[in-house]
């Protein structure tokens, strides 16, 4: 009770302060002609209403200028746009650039960022970067050796910087981070050493720790109150973070934070989803393993947790819950409901009343997901919510150091981090998968601070009998939990989706082209081949009168890290190498930001 009232009063601390902070913020939001937060807006639709690129005229787009990051390796996330100024980001070492778009992209101050090399062989899945944050006319950069800094936005002078985590133990970064209220909701990577996960809450004005909410461990970590903390409508009872765990395995339970976040003002809470379990191998740690791979719903102010929902229990796939929250309101049968749309990695789209917690729907939104046949939506079930695993594709089941194959998705999941998006005009979803299958196989792995702790060897290659490519970009109905139209894609689509108010949704792909397509129908209606592959997320913005899109390309990431990282192992890069190794047939390395326009 001490340290909740602690963490009260500091909420209370320059209430002025917020305010201010959180206007100007939700100002430049609300305004299309900026880009202001990485998500779009804090519900995560990715959503523009620009509309004069429309798909009348989006054939006509042309590149208006380029950008070289001088950074290699891969280019994840998006610049910001705020008044004249664009902030671009870059992988390991997290450069960051400050462009005035009133001279042409002239480069008004560099923050370079000095670390030690010794993080990159600690990230895992190359060293990659989602992109800055801006407000309070501050910029905010998480760094892989998960130093957080907020730079002033007009000169990039630091501020104020605080340590996240301690490399040496595993702990990175590759997220970026969400700024709501007076604070900045920062997580941590590193499942696949052990750590555990964690979001925190730090003051924007200073730096300081406001709160910490853990994964697991007991009710004072995870901040959970044992009969107000909700699973499927049920009280989580006490220390819930700790019980489905044998002995203090979740010390090094894994559940970390890398992925999105999202904001409903009107609740005052914050949606995000934790990562796998540590280690890969499911033997080793029985048990349920609360709360890795579960949605949170956290009040801002205190970090407790209203609601979560674990979609995939004593996880034996590495089917992170990592992926974006995306918040509509939509009908359902005739009433109003505020939902939660998510499409978790392990092949389910997942719709939720995202006040309560209540589970909608939860259907496959790539078919060949055979890892499971349904989730029990019977809320009468003692099963409820929990997915019905088939044994011929349970890696636990089938044992140690035996191959488990042909599962499907993979472990980089039928979606990743890649963002998708929602058009409020279609009730549609667009959705960057990766249709994928794989082999895996578990072994007894010991723990050690700052060591690989995972336990399992993969490999991963397209489903067979399908169209023989790796990827699809589809169109999802939340409500009906089926897939409307689906465009085949040779790699997975790695890109993050943007749609518009113009009836345009784009993406890139792992070859490096931007694509427009029609947001009724997935028809193609513009391609451009930018210098390297497109594993950005691409945004909208207008300045002088004119919108733009911009992406930034620079192959890497999961799909990509044999690429990025140089490596020719089938097995390496946690199984990816040898399933993208065509890859390199299509294109290199290079981080480039391409701005297209429509011509005068």
């Amino acid at each position: 009770m001490k340290r909740l009232l602690t963490m009260l009063a500091l909420t209370s601390i320059g209430g002025a302060q917020v305010a201010l902070a959180n206007s100007e913020l939700q100002k430049l939001i609300d305004d299309p002609n900026q880009w202001a937060i990485q998500t779009g807006d804090y519900a995560n639709l990715r959503y523009s209403k620009l509309d004069q690129i429309n798909k009348d005229n989006v054939s006509k787009l042309q590149v208006a200028w380029t950008f070289s990051t001088g950074v290699l390796r891969g280019h994840e996330g998006s610049p910001l746009v705020v008044g004249d100024m664009m902030y671009v980001h870059t992988p390991f070492p997290n450069t960051v650039y400050a462009l005035d778009l009133s001279k042409e992209g002239q480069i008004v101050w560099k923050y370079e960022p000095k670390q030690d090399e010794n993080v990159i062989p600690v990230m895992c899945c190359d060293t990659v970067n989602r992109g800055v944050a801006y407000a309070d006319n501050k910029i905010f950069l998480h760094q892989a050796d998960t130093t957080v800094v907020a730079l002033d936005a007009k000169t990039g002078k630091v501020i104020w910087s605080v340590k996240n985590g301690d490399p040496s133990k595993g702990e990175t970064n590759t997220a970026t981070v969400m700024p709501v209220k007076d604070k900045v909701l920062v997580g941590i990577s590193g499942g696949e050493f052990g750590v555990r996960g964690h979001v925190t809450a730090y003051s924007m004005a200073d730096g300081k720790v406001v709160w910490r909410g853990y994964s697991m461990g007991p009710d004072s970590d995870t901040l959970m109150d044992p009969e107000k903390t909700t699973n499927l409508g049920k009280p989580v009872g006490k220390d819930s973070g700790l019980t489905t765990w044998e002995g203090d395995q979740w010390k090094i339970g894994g559940g970390t934070t890398w992925g999105w976040y999202s904001y409903d003002p009107e609740q005052n809470l914050v949606y995000y989803g934790s990562g796998n379990p540590s280690t890969w191998n499911p033997t080793q740690r029985p048990g349920d393993n609360r709360w890795s791979m579960t949605i949170f719903a956290r009040d801002v102010d205190t970090g407790m947790a209203k609601w979560v929902y674990q979609m995939t229990p004593h996880d034996e796939w590495d089917y992170d819950g990592v992926n974006e929250m995306i918040l509509t309101n939509q009908q359902i049968d005739g009433q109003d409901r505020k939902l939660l749309t998510h499409f978790d990695r392990n092949g389910f789209g997942y719709t939720m009343d995202r006040v309560t917690g209540e589970l909608l729907v939860a259907e496959k939104y790539d078919p060949v997901v055979n890892w499971a046949t349904k989730v029990d939506m019977d809320p009468n079930s003692e099963k409820y919510g929990r997915p019905e695993v088939v044994a011929q594709y349970s890696t636990e089941q089938n044992g140690e150091d035996t191959n488990t194959t042909g599962v499907c998705p993979a472990a980089l999941g039928s979606k990743d981090q890649q963002p998708a998006a929602y058009s409020p005009k279609t009730e549609l979803f667009y959705v960057p998968t990766n249709h994928v299958c794989m082999d895996y196989e578990p072994f007894r792995v010991s723990y050690t601070a700052g060591q690989p702790y995972v336990g399992a060897t993969l490999s991963m290659y397209p489903p067979k009998d399908s169209h023989g490519g790796m990827g699809n970009f589809i169109a999802w109905d939340n409500k009906e939990g089926k897939i409307k139209w689906s465009l085949p894609e040779p790699f997975s689509v790695w890109s993050g989706a943007l749609a518009t108010a113009g009836d345009v949704v784009f993406y890139g792909t792992l070859e490096g082209y931007l694509k427009a397509v029609d947001a009724a129908t997935g028809k193609e209606l513009y391609r451009f081949k930018t210098p390297s592959g497109v594993i950005g997320n691409v945004m909208t913005y207008a300045h002088g009168g004119k919108q733009y899109v911009a992406v930034l390309s620079g192959v890497g990431g999961w799909a990509g890290i044999g690429l990025a990282a140089g490596l020719t192992n089938p097995n390496d890069g946690l199984g990816a190498v040898g399933g993208y190794s065509a890859l390199s047939n299509y294109t290199a390395l290079g981080g480039t930001l391409t701005v297209f326009k429509l011509p005068e």
